[in-house]
């Protein structure tokens, strides 16, 4: 028997490729959070495995069942997963939601192949964490939506999408900046291990549900999903006060019944950042002191009351709000503060300022101690001018009054009385008052 040794070179590559790819392929680390989910990349051999089925299974790899299998071109779901097999890519997607820590463990991308199948591993890690739900907003305010994650990577790519729309997207080359696109901005502290997704200008449009996707590298990115729940309430949106520059002013924000228990909190802007300094409270009738802020939250009133000490230009705008447990803030009430020339001293404050504790100055106290200081000026410049008065008639009764009585005396011998002799005189009738005053001290 004779063998023709021209075959081919295209099918002798073929035949040495299937004997390689098969068995293990890759292996993958991948983060996830619990409440949120996690999109796995799983690359194969387009020319041999493009019409090969593909699967995604959790367990050994000799014991492994399936969690899902692919459809060509298709996204097909099951339970928690969803699975996408790209043909033109080569690459089959695995999407899984509401992570839990029962979630952790090895998973394998795999590819049906003639004997032995082809497979990368994925080592999934579900890091347990407060999952984002619902965040609520005002309509006319502002959010800030807290998105916490921990990641040694030193360039992602971040997106902030409603279905079929990404309104965001950042690179955190720039991290130190915030980054915005319209209303939206983001911003990554890394020192805190928080991403920030601040949306301005509220409106009932703004409501939906939203993803926060955090790109890791080309093999998986992880991401979170919630409601957004505009609503309208009657609080103001925007007030504005005056003030001293370097002197005081006092704030007054209503709140919505449904965060009687949150916390509440009054923060200064600078530039982009929303809160660069914060102050809250999280007892009713409680002071709290910080810095150059004080803050009264009464919970049966609905009203978070304060004071800002030592204003300045850069300090002319600061928002009231609310925080919920996961950390979100819901900005209610812009406050602006126009600054004046001269600081006014006897700066009055409204009667509806609740009582300071005694440890530290209020607003109210202040009120009182400067009308205290008001009355007892005026006391003391009404005896001043009553004293000057006196002494002044007593002085000129010495220096005229006495020489002309004593000569009328003279000439008038007999006794009339001082008053008479005064009348004689024609004295004026101030001056026989001052007589009297200064006959009644002898």
């Amino acid at each position: 028997m004779t063998f023709d040794m021209n075959l081919p070179s295209v099918c002798i590559s073929v035949v040495l490729r299937c004997w390689f790819v098969v068995g293990f392929v890759s292996s993958i680390e991948v983060t996830g959070y619990s409440g949120g989910g996690v999109r796995i990349t799983c690359k194969y051999d387009k020319i041999i495995n493009k019409r090969n089925e593909k699967y995604f299974c959790r367990g050994k790899w000799s014991e492994c069942t399936d969690q899902i299998k692919t459809e060509k071109n298709k996204w097909v779901q099951k339970d928690r997963f969803s699975l996408y097999d790209d043909t033109s890519s080569a690459v089959f997607t695995v999407a899984i939601r509401n992570l839990s820590e029962r979630d952790s463990g090895m998973y394998y991308c795999g590819t049906e192949m003639l004997g032995m199948d082809a497979y990368t591993e994925v080592n999934l890690k579900v890091i347990t964490d407060q999952p984002i739900r619902t965040v609520r907003g005002y309509s006319g305010g502002n959010v800030i939506i807290n998105f916490k994650y921990e990641t040694q990577e030193e360039t992602l790519l971040i997106y902030v999408c409603k279905p079929r729309k990404c309104f965001l997207v950042m690179n955190t080359n720039r991290a130190s900046e915030w980054t915005h696109d319209r209303r939206f901005s983001v911003h990554e502290d890394r020192s805190a291990g928080l991403l920030r997704v601040f949306i301005r200008e509220l409106n009932e449009n703004d409501s939906g549900e939203y993803k926060i996707t955090v790109k890791v590298s080309k093999d998986y990115s992880f991401f979170s999903e919630f409601s957004l729940n505009i609503e309208k309430d009657d609080c103001v949106k925007s007030i504005s006060l005056s003030a001293a520059a370097g002197g005081s002013v006092n704030i007054s924000c209503k709140y919505p019944q449904s965060h009687s228990s949150d916390v509440k909190f009054l923060c200064w802007r600078s530039g982009a950042d929303l809160c660069a300094e914060e102050t809250s409270v999280n007892e009713s009738r409680r002071w709290r002191r910080e810095g150059k802020i004080q803050l009264y939250d009464d919970r049966e009133e609905r009203l978070l009351t304060g004071s800002i000490s030592h204003v300045t230009e850069q300090h002319s705008e600061y928002w009231c709000g609310v925080q919920s447990d996961g950390g979100h803030k819901s900005f209610i009430t812009q406050v602006l503060i126009n600054l004046t020339e001269t600081n006014d001293l006897n700066t009055t404050y409204p009667s509806s300022q609740p009582p300071s504790p005694s440890s530290s100055s209020s607003p109210s106290s202040v009120s009182v101690k400067t009308q205290m200081i008001t009355e007892m000026t005026s006391l003391d410049t009404t005896i001043t001018d009553s004293s000057v008065i006196f002494i002044s008639e007593v002085l000129f009764l010495l220096l005229f009054g006495v020489p002309m009585f004593l000569m009328a005396m003279r000439k008038n011998k007999q006794t009339h009385g001082i008053v008479s002799v005064l009348r004689s005189l024609k004295f004026p009738a101030v001056m026989r008052l001052s007589v009297k005053r200064l006959c009644f001290l002898i």
